[in-house]
């Protein structure tokens, strides 16, 4: 069975720390990444650039899956606040690895643009483009809900489970019903990446089990893909890994394959060689 994580983040320098509980080192290249990717039996990675601390990391992350095709593909970004950027998002996908775009709207001053209507030109050129675009819907479930509806064209994948970033153990699924009726959406899927990283127990973190089960059985094996954040996770790559492919028992045979990288493939129009 193949790999695919659908988040890491690779970067070459820092203007600022890296966020949140991220490894706070100066660079974390792909060489890096790929010798643990192999430790790890990952056979690829969809990069995220992490733009607010290293601006140079879309160009990164393009040039490394131009060096290693068949081990990454990107979903980039670009300064949402600069006038260039909509010219930018017009032939996005020509770019080497190019599969869609990703901004997590973490920060105020990106949750204010949303809700003031300044991001409301993303949607329908990324619509237009066929690009999928990546967030941390959980931060705005119902705004994302309105974005969804009204592109129904638009592929969304929701950033880390949907679960509420701050909150551990059950309060990280104090959204769960909102976060599942959602999945009645067939543009909607999301990204069970950074899972560990919300609960407060060891590996496997079975207290988490039960929501995941409740995410894949509304968003079934195609919308539901797993991954990581490795650079902010509390485990081993490798128990990221059997975490889903061993400890979970209502996830086995081509919805396993789904989950770990077929779908995820498939949503982004990653051309994967499987076979």
């Amino acid at each position: 069975m193949k790999i695919i994580d659908a988040q890491i983040h690779i970067w070459t320098k820092t203007v600022t720390p890296p966020s949140g509980l991220h490894r706070k080192v100066e660079k974390y290249t792909a060489e890096e990444a790929l010798k643990e990717m192999d430790e790890a039996g990952v056979d690829a990675a969809l990069i995220h650039p992490p733009y607010s601390w290293d601006p140079d990391s879309n160009a990164y992350a393009v040039e490394s899956a131009k060096k290693y095709p068949d081990r990454f593909a990107v979903m980039g970004q670009f300064p949402l606040d600069d006038p260039e950027s909509r010219k930018r998002i017009v032939g996005w996908r020509n770019q080497p690895g190019m599969m869609g775009l990703r901004w997590a709207l973490l920060y105020p001053d990106q949750q204010k643009a949303l809700h003031e209507g300044k991001l409301d030109w993303v949607w329908p050129a990324a619509e237009k483009e066929g690009l999928p675009v990546a967030t941390m819907a959980g931060l705005f479930l119902p705004q994302f809900k309105k974005i969804a509806e009204a592109h129904p064209q638009l592929r969304l994948i929701i950033d880390h489970c949907g679960l509420l970033r701050l909150e551990k153990d059950a309060a990280a699924f104090g959204k769960l019903d909102e976060l599942c009726a959602l999945a009645k959406l067939p543009n909607v899927a999301v990204k069970a990446t950074g899972a560990p990283g919300y609960s407060t127990q060891p590996y496997p973190f079975r207290n988490l089990h039960d929501g995941l089960h409740r995410i894949f059985d509304a968003y079934g094996p195609k919308r539901f893909f797993w991954g990581t954040d490795i650079t902010r996770m509390p485990c081993t790559w490798r128990q990221c890994v059997t975490m889903f492919t061993e400890e979970l028992p209502w996830l086995k045979g081509n919805d396993l394959e789904q989950v770990m990288g077929r779908g995820l493939a498939d949503w982004i129009g990653w051309k994967y060689k499987f076979d």
